[in-house]
C-alpha cells in the first residue's frame, strides 16, 4: 500500500437544524459512515491512491454500513477487525448558529477503542510511502500502542509519517492524550493542522511564525487548513497560499479529512504542491456541500472538473 491510515471507524448522526443541541429532543439524519481516518482513507482511494485502513468495527449494521462504503471507495480493508460483543463506534454532531460544532462520541468503549498492535504487521507497510495518523484516534492505550508500532514499521519501510491532530475537546480527557499528541507531532514529517490545531500547539503565535517553528523542529512540510480562507503550505523553500473554492455549505464535517487525503494523494502521484493544494481545496469544498461526513467525497475526475470550472 502507498498510504496507510489508522484509527476509528464509526457511524455518525447529524443534527438537521442549526442551534439544535443535545439537551432536548430533535431530529438527526443518519447513520452515515464516518470517522476521520475512514473519511481520509475513502477520499485518498477515490483519488487514485492505493490505500489501506487499520481499524475495528462491531459485528452490527453500523459496522456493515461503514465497510460497504469503504469497499466501494476502493480502500484495502484486510486490516480492519470485527469485534464480537462490541458496538461499532458512534458520534452525534450538532451545529451552533455561529458555525461551531459539538460532538457526543462513543469510541473508547466501542469496537473503535479495541484497535490493537496485533493488527499491525510489516506486510501492511510493504511499499508504503506515508503512514497517516489522526489525533482523534488516540483514545485508548491499545490504539496508542498500535500507532507507535505503526510509526516504527513505517520508518523501517522508508515511509514518512503524516499527522492531522484533528483536535476535539470532547476527546482531550487526560494529560496522557495531550502528551501523546505532542509525541506524534515530534515523530511527524508531514503536518496537516487546522487553525484550531495550530493554536493548540502554538497558542497566540501567528500562523507563519508557528509554521517556521515546525520546520525548525524537523517537520518537512506543513499544509494549514483555513476553511473559507483557503490553505497555506510551507516547506524549507517556499510558502504557497491558495484560495478557498466557493461552496454552499451544508455539513463541514469531513472537509479537512478530504483536503488532507487529496493533498497527499496528489503529491504521491507526482503533482507539485501548488496543484495538489488547489485540488485539495476543491475536495474540501465539495465535502461541505452534502450532509454526512463521507457523502461529499470526490474522485480525481470530479475535482479536475471543479477546478476547471
Amino acid at each position: 500500500m502507498e498510504l496507510v491510515a489508522i484509527g476509528e471507524i464509526l457511524a455518525e448522526m447529524v443534527a438537521i437544524e442549526q442551534g439544535q443541541g443535545f439537551l432536548e429532543p430533535g431530529l438527526f439524519a443518519g447513520p452515515y459512515p464516518s470517522g476521520a481516518p475512514a473519511i481520509f482513507a475513502a477520499q485518498a482511494a477515490r483519488t487514485g491512491c492505493r490505500t489501506a485502513l487499520v481499524g475495528s468495527v462491531g459485528d452490527d449494521a453500523f459496522g456493515e454500513l461503514c465497510l460497504q462504503r469503504l469497499e466501494r471507495s476502493g480502500v484495502d480493508m484486510r486490516w480492519i477487525r470485527h469485534i464480537p460483543g462490541r458496538p461499532t463506534g458512534t458520534a452525534f454532531v450538532s451545529y451552533e448558529k455561529n458555525g461551531s460544532r459539538s460532538f457526543v462520541f462513543n469510541l473508547v468503549h466501542s469496537a473503535a477503542g479495541m484497535l490493537e498492535p496485533s493488527q499491525m504487521s510489516p506486510e501492511l507497510f510493504r511499499g508504503c510511502r506515508v503512514f497517516h495518523v489522526m489525533g482523534t484516534s488516540l483514545i485508548a492505550p491499545g490504539v496508542v500502542e498500535a500507532v507507535r508500532l505503526g510509526i516504527r514499521l513505517a520508518r523501517d519501510a522508508g515511509a514518512e509519517i503524516s499527522f492531522d491532530p484533528n483536535i476535539r475537546p470532547e476527546l482531550l480527557t487526560s494529560s496522557a492524550i495531550r502528551e501523546t499528541l505532542g509525541e506524534i507531532l515530534c515523530a511527524s514529517n508531514i503536518f496537516l493542522p487546522s487553525q484550531a490545531d495550530l493554536e493548540y500547539f502554538y497558542p497566540g503565535v501567528p500562523e507563519r511564525q508557528a509554521a517556521a517553528l515546525l520546520l525548525e523542529r524537523g517537520i518537512r512540510m506543513v499544509a494549514l487548513k483555513r476553511g473559507d480562507r483557503g490553505s497555506l503550505y510551507f516547506d524549507s523553500g517556499q510558502c504557497i497560499e491558495t484560495a478557498a473554492f466557493p461552496a454552499e455549505v451544508v455539513d463541514p464535517t469531513g472537509a479537512g479529512d478530504c483536503f488532507g487525503a487529496t493533498f497527499l494523494s496528489c503529491l504521491m502521484q507526482g503533482l507539485p504542491p501548488r496543484r495538489a493544494l488547489l485540488l485539495a481545496n476543491a475536495a474540501g469544498a465539495a465535502a461541505t456541500e452534502r450532509r454526512g461526513p463521507m457523502e461529499g467525497a470526490s474522485s480525481m475526475e470530479e475535482l479536475e472538473r471543479r477546478v476547471a470550472n
